[in-house]
C-alpha cells in the first residue's frame, strides 16, 4: 500500500514527526514498511502562467511553437514548444531559467529552432505527476500568476509503501491506515467513510443475487447528465499517481480514489449498455467474456459474474467487461459496490492470472457495511468534477449474516503474552480496533453465539477472577475469528518490544536419550578420525540408482515418488545414503580438494512389501478412527537411521617425511569399527558381493546375526558413473541396529593394577579362511583373561607353504586380582590356539 503523508494527516491529527517515525509506529503495530520516497523536494523555480500569444513555426518535421508566457514578471517570456493541446488564455507550468526538475534535470535559455527559448511549458510527466507526455499540463482557470506550482500541486511530499500481510487486508486504504496511526500516535482521527447517504427508497437499477455463497451485498448507484469530457482534479491525479494508479478519466480516476481511501473497489458502467437487470452469479458451462484488457476469456463455472440480460458484464471484483465501458460519450453512470467471496475472488483472479488492484482487496476481506458508504462518496465526486445529478435512489441487495462473537477471558491476552496488561487495557484496546466489548466479572462458562469460548473449568485462578468477555470484531477485521486473534490485538497495540525476554524454564529430569548420545559420541570419533560430516536433500533420482549399478531386483530400487518433486531430476526418497555422498564427494573434488572423507547420518525410506501404495487423505473435522491411523501407519515407509562415510585420495597425507598412503578398504571397515566402538558393540567383518562395491574388495558388517551393513572399495563401473577418483571407499551401516543394542548406560571399567603378559603367535591357515574367524576362535579359547587381541602381520611367503597364509596375533592377558604366571598365560595361549585349530585348521607356525 503506497500513500502519500499528506494524505494520511488529512484523517489523523499526527504531531510534528517525519515520514520514517510515523513509519516506525506503524511498523510497531504490525504493518511492514516496505519505502519511503520523498518526492518534489529537487523541483525548482516552476510558476504559474498565462499564454499570451501562440506562434505556429514552419518547416519542420514536427508542430513547433513559439508562445509568449506571462510569469508575473515585468514583461512576458517567449518559449518554444512541442505541444499543440494548448491555447491563448490557458493557465500552464512554465519552468523558468535556472530552474530544475525530478530526476536533476535543470533548465536554461537557450537557442532552437531558430529562436531563444526562455524557460520551457511542463508536461504532467515532466513534473513526475504521471505519464502523460503527449500534452501540456493545463491548469485551472484563474489560478494565480507567478505561483509557485509545487506548493499550488503539493508536489513535495514523502511517499510511504507498506508491506500488508494477507490478514489486514482494511490496512490497504487510508482508512485503514488512518485509524492504526492514530492509535500508534494517541490521537483523534476522522473516518472518511463517515458520510450520511440520503434515504432513498427507490431502486437505482435492478440487480438481485443469485448465489449468496458469491455475493451477501450488491449495492447500485446512479449518476445522470455526466459530462465524460470533465477532468480529474489535479490534486486527485497527484494522488493517484503517488499511491501507485495511472490517471485514466475522471470516472476511473473517481472509483479508484475511493478505493484507496476507503479500501471497497467500486466499478462504473455506462448505463445505457446495461440490458435489463443485473443479477450476480457464476458463470455458466461455455460462458465468455472480453474484459478491459481486450482479452476474450474462457470462463470456469465457479468464476463469479455480474451479468445483465446480455450476458456476463464483469468478472466481479477482477476486471470489467469491454462491452460496459465507460467511453467518452458516457453521460449515464451505474456505479457498483459489493461485498463478494473472498475466496471465490482469490481463486477466480488466479485462475485467469488476473490480479487487479480490486481483487487484491476483495481476497484480503472487505468491509461488508462499506458498500452503502463508498458508493455515495463516489456519487458525490462524480457530481461535483463532473456535473450531472445523484439519481434519486439505490439499490441494495443484501443477504442477512450474523456477526460473529467470540466469548474470551478478559486476562487471556496477559496469559499469552506473560505480561499482566489487566481488564481496563483490553477492553481499552479491542475497542480501539472498532470491536464491540460486554462482560460479566464471573466464570460461569458462558459462549458467546457463534465464537470460541473457553468452559468453566479451564477458568480457573486468575482468570476466574478476571470474568468472561464477549467480543463482536468490527465489520472492516474478517481475520478476527479466535482469542488468539483477539490477544494479538491487545498484545500489538501495547507494543512488542514491552514484551520481556525470559527464557522458558526446563522441564525437571530431560535430557538426551540414549540413541540421542550414541549419535552425538559417533559423530565426534568420525569428526576426530578425519572425517567431515555433510547433510545431503534426501531425493534420488532413478539415474542414482542406476549408476550404483544396482540390480533390477534390489530392494533399493523400490522408492517413494514425491507428488511434487522439487526437481524432476530428483523425485525419488532415498533408500539409501551414498548418492548424496559420492556427489558431495564430486563436487569438492572438482573444486580442488583431492583428499576427501565424509560422513552423513540421515533417515532412508524404505517401503515395505504389500504395502498401500497411497495413504488416503483425511479431514480435519474430526479425530481420525483407529482404523483410519491404521491405514496411514500402515501406507508409511519404514525409515532406519542409517550413517555412511565415503573416503579417496590419501587417507595419510604426503610430506617432507615422506609418502603418504591412500585411502583403502580398509580404512572403509575401521570407520564401521570406530561407529560400533561408540555404541558399545563389536562388528563381525566378511567378505562379500553387494552392489555398489567391487565384488572383491566388500565386507559385509554383522552384529550377531544380523547384517548391518557394507563397507569396501567401490566398483570401478560405479566410480565412472559417479566421476569419482579411482579406488574410492565407502561404508554404510544401519545405525538404528546399533541403537537397539546399546547395553545402557555406559559403564566404566575396572582398571587392574596388576602387569600384563603378553604371548605372541603365528598361525598358518588356509589362504580362504577368514580373519575374523580365526581371530573369534582365539579369543574364545583364551577366556576371561584375555585383554585383547591385534594381529600384526599377514605373510604369504613360501615358509607358509602354498595356498596357506601367516597370521601373527599379540595376544595380551591380565587378571584383576593378581599377577599371572607363566603357566597360566601358556595355558591360555594354547587353548586358545587349539581351539582356532579345530575350528580353522590353524597350525603353529615353524610347529
Amino acid at each position: 500500500m503506497r500513500f502519500p503523508l499528506s494524505w494520511l494527516r488529512e484523517y489523523v491529527d499526527l504531531p510534528a514527526v517525519t515520514a520514517h517515525e510515523v513509519a516506525d509506529k506503524l511498523t510497531a503495530a504490525g504493518l511492514k514498511l516496505e519505502s519511503i520516497e520523498s518526492v518534489g523536494y529537487d523541483i525548482k523555480n516552476v510558476v504559474v502562467g498565462e499564454v499570451l500569444s501562440i506562434e505556429e513555426l514552419t518547416g519542420f518535421k514536427k508542430p513547433i511553437r513559439y508562445c509568449s508566457v506571462e510569469v508575473g514578471e515585468a514583461a512576458p517570456r517567449w518559449v518554444i514548444c512541442g505541444a499543440t493541446n494548448f491555447a491563448v488564455g490557458d493557465r500552464v507550468a512554465v519552468a523558468l531559467p535556472g530552474a530544475v526538475l525530478p530526476g536533476g534535470f535543470e533548465v536554461g535559455s537557450r537557442k532552437t529552432y531558430g529562436h531563444v527559448s526562455d524557460g520551457m511549458i511542463c508536461s504532467a510527466r515532466e513534473l513526475g505527476v504521471g505519464d502523460d507526455h503527449d500534452g501540456i499540463l493545463i491548469l485551472p482557470a484563474g489560478t494565480h500568476l507567478g505561483a509557485d506550482v509545487v506548493e499550488l500541486l503539493g508536489l513535495r511530499d514523502d511517499v510511504i509503501e507498506l508491506e500488508v500481510t494477507p490478514d489486514r487486508g482494511y490496512a490497504l486504504s487510508i482508512r485503514g491506515v488512518a485509524r492504526e496511526a492514530a492509535a500508534a500516535f494517541g490521537v483523534p482521527w476522522r473516518d472518511p467513510a463517515d458520510v450520511e447517504p440520503p434515504a432513498f427508497t427507490e431502486e437505482a437499477h435492478p440487480a438481485s443475487i443469485a448465489d449468496p455463497s458469491a455475493c451477501d451485498r450488491f449495492v447500485l448507484r446512479a449518476v445522470s447528465g455526466f459530462d465524460p469530457s470533465a477532468e480529474t482534479p489535479m490534486w486527485m491525479q497527484v494522488r493517484l499517481v503517488r499511491a501507485g494508479m495511472r490517471p485514466v478519466s475522471l470516472a476511473v480516476d473517481v472509483t479508484n480514489y475511493v478505493m484507496l481511501e476507503l479500501g471497497q473497489p467500486l466499478h462504473a458502467f455506462d448505463r445505457s449498455r446495461l440490458t435489463g437487470p443485473i443479477v450476480v452469479r457464476r458463470a455458466e458451462p461455455g460462458e465468455r467474456l472480453e474484459t478491459l484488457d481486450h482479452v476474450v476469456r474462457e470462463l470456469h463455472p465457479e468464476d463469479i459474474l455480474i451479468t445483465d440480460e446480455s450476458g456476463a458484464i464483469s468478472m466481479a471484483g477482477t476486471m470489467g467487461g469491454l462491452e460496459t465501458e465507460i467511453s467518452g460519450e458516457s453521460s449515464d453512470l451505474v456505479i457498483e459496490a459489493a461485498h463478494f467471496s473472498a475466496s471465490g475472488i482469490a481463486r477466480m483472479s488466479r485462475r485467469h492470472n488476473l490480479i487487479s488492484e480490486a481483487s487484491r482487496r476483495f481476497e484480503r476481506g472487505v468491509d461488508r457495511e462499506l458498500p452503502l458508504y463508498a458508493s455515495w462518496r463516489a456519487v458525490q465526486l462524480l457530481v461535483a468534477f463532473g456535473g450531472g445529478t445523484a439519481g434519486a435512489g439505490v439499490t441494495d441487495v443484501s443477504i442477512d449474516v450474523e456477526p460473529p462473537t467470540i466469548t474470551i477471558p478478559a486476562d487471556h491476552p496477559d496469559r499469552v503474552a506473560g505480561v499482566t496488561y489487566g481488564r481496563e487495557t483490553v477492553v481499552r484496546r479491542l475497542e480501539q480496533v472498532g470491536c464491540t466489548v460486554t462482560g460479566t466479572p464471573d466464570a460461569g462458562g458462558q459462549e458467546g453465539t457463534g465464537g470460541a469460548s473457553y468452559p468453566a473449568d479451564v477458568l480457573d485462578g486468575p482468570s476466574a477472577a478476571a470474568g468472561l468477555l464477549t467480543v463482536t470484531p468490527p465489520s472492516w477485521r474478517p481475520d478476527l475469528t479466535d482469542p488468539n486473534d483477539l490477544a494479538e490485538e491487545v498484545i500489538r497495540l501495547e507494543g512488542y518490544e514491552k514484551l520481556p525476554s525470559v527464557l522458558p524454564a526446563a522441564p525437571a529430569g530431560a535430557g538426551l536419550t540414549e540413541a540421542q548420545r550414541l549419535r552425538r559420541r559417533v559423530g565426534r570419533a568420525l569428526a576426530a578420525a578425519g572425517y567431515v560430516e555433510t547433510l545431503a536433500y534426501p531425493f534420488v533420482g532413478a539415474r542414482d540408482l542406476d549408476d550404483l549399478q544396482l540390480p533390477a531386483d534390489d530392494a533399493r530400487r523400490r522408492a517413494i515418488r514425491l507428488a511434487n518433486p522439487l526437481s524432476e531430476d530428483e523425485p525419488l526418497m532415498r533408500t539409501t545414503l551414498l548418492p548424496g555422498l559420492l556427489k558431495t564427494l564430486v563436487r569438492n573434488v572438482g573444486r580442488g580438494f583431492g583428499d576427501v572423507a565424509l560422513f552423513e547420518t540421515g533417515l532412508v525410506y524404505r517401503p515395505e512389501p504389500g504395502a498401500p501404495g497411497k495413504a488416503p487423505v483425511l479431514g480435519v473435522d474430526r479425530r481420525p478412527t483407529e482404523e483410519e491411523l491404521a491405514t496411514i501407519t500402515a501406507a508409511l515407509p519404514r525409515q532406519p537411521l542409517r550413517l555412511a562415510v565415503v573416503l579417496a585420495g590419501e587417507r595419510d597425507r604426503s610430506g617432507w617425511w615422506g609418502q603418504g598412503r591412500p585411502a583403502t578398504w580398509a580404512d572403509a571397515i575401521e570407520a564401521a569399527r570406530t561407529v560400533a566402538r561408540e555404541a558399545g558393540v563389536e562388528l563381525s567383518i566378511s567378505a562379500d558381493r553387494h552392489a555398489p562395491w567391487h565384488p572383491g574388495r566388500c565386507a559385509a558388517l554383522h552384529l550377531g546375526e544380523t547384517l548391518v551393513g557394507h563397507a569396501g572399495e567401490l566398483h570401478p563401473r560405479v566410480a565412472e558413473a559417479f566421476g569419482l577418483p579411482p579406488r574410492t571407499c565407502a561404508m554404510e551401516l544401519e545405525l538404528s541396529v546399533l541403537e537397539d543394542a546399546l547395553p545402557g548406560p555406559a559403564q566404566a571399567r575396572p582398571v587392574s593394577a596388576y602387569p600384563v603378559a603378553t604371548q605372541d603367535v603365528a598361525l598358518v591357515v588356509p589362504a580362504d579362511v577368514r580373519v575374523a574367524d580365526v581371530e573369534a576362535a582365539l579369543k574364545q579359547g583364551a577366556g576371561e583373561l584375555l585383554e585383547s587381541i591385534r594381529l600384526f602381520d599377514v605373510y604369504t611367503g613360501a615358509q607358509a607353504g602354498e595356498g596357506n597364509k601367516s597370521l601373527a596375533y599379540t595376544l595380551r592377558f591380565r587378571a584383576p586380582d593378581r599377577t599371572l604366571t607363566v603357566e597360566e598365560t601358556t595355558a591360555a595361549r594354547d587353548a586358545a590356539v587349539a581351539l582356532a585349530a579345530e575350528r580353522t585348521g590353524a597350525q603353529l607356525r615353524g610347529a
